[in-house]
């Protein structure tokens, strides 16, 4: 037996192995239900694990773009947020410095 919440739909928020606060009920292991329901999160987990696996590419993706756009005049980098700027700001530097210190590694082979 798993004890449960259930938000006002009827719908599970949380299972846990032991009794909780704010619980509203119990559940079998067996029950189709939570089967349902630990099938679901796991998905869920997979699908969640998988966009943050390209969330790095995608920011490169969009410095990328945000440097396209202003090389071609359709946007001002000044029009940009001040946080996005500096952001941006920020990994320009960075890169540049990874450029830096591989070109001296390199030297030194």
């Amino acid at each position: 037996m798993v004890y449960i919440q259930r938000d006002n739909q009827g719908y599970l928020l949380r299972v846990e192995m032991d009794p909780f606060e704010g619980m509203t009920d119990n559940l079998a292991i067996e029950s189709e239900e939570l089967q349902n329901w630990l099938r679901t999160r796991e998905e869920m987990k997979a699908r969640l694990t998988s966009l943050h696996s390209t969330d790095m590419e995608m920011g490169r993706v969009l410095e990328d773009v945000v440097s396209v756009l202003v090389e071609q005049g359709v946007i001002k980098y000044t029009d940009l947020p001040k946080a996005a700027r500096e952001k941006l700001d920020q990994r320009a530097v960075a890169r540049a410095e990874i450029e830096g210190l591989n070109d001296a590694l390199n030297d030194n082979q």
